[in-house]
């Protein structure tokens, strides 16, 4: 699409934070193998924000506000995990996500 009119619009560039992201989830479960489970959350901040941002002027109020409380919650829900694995780390012996 881009190549063929020559020209980046703001959803190509949307949807590339999109492939970064799963490209980089991909990256670090064959580095690792395993898969975080921030990843996908990430992953789906990012394709709400999208969609959110590309198609607000169409969208009801109350279409608007479910998105953007789900964003919130991913977002908390990121927060919550992360903390959880500052305060109460896995034992030295297993090897998992930091």
């Amino acid at each position: 699409h881009m190549i063929a009119i020559r020209t980046v619009e703001l959803a190509d560039l949307l949807l590339l934070f999109i492939y970064l992201e799963v490209l980089a989830m991909v990256v670090n479960y064959i580095e690792s193998g395993k898969l975080p489970i921030r990843m996908p959350l990430y992953i789906a901040i990012v394709a709400l924000a999208r969609y959110l941002i590309l198609d607000m002027k169409g969208m009801e109020d109350w279409r608007i506000l479910a998105i953007s409380l789900s964003t919130i919650l991913l977002a908390g829900t990121v927060i919550v995990i992360r903390w959880g694995q500052l305060k109460m780390p896995y034992p030295k012996n297993q090897d998992y996500d930091n």
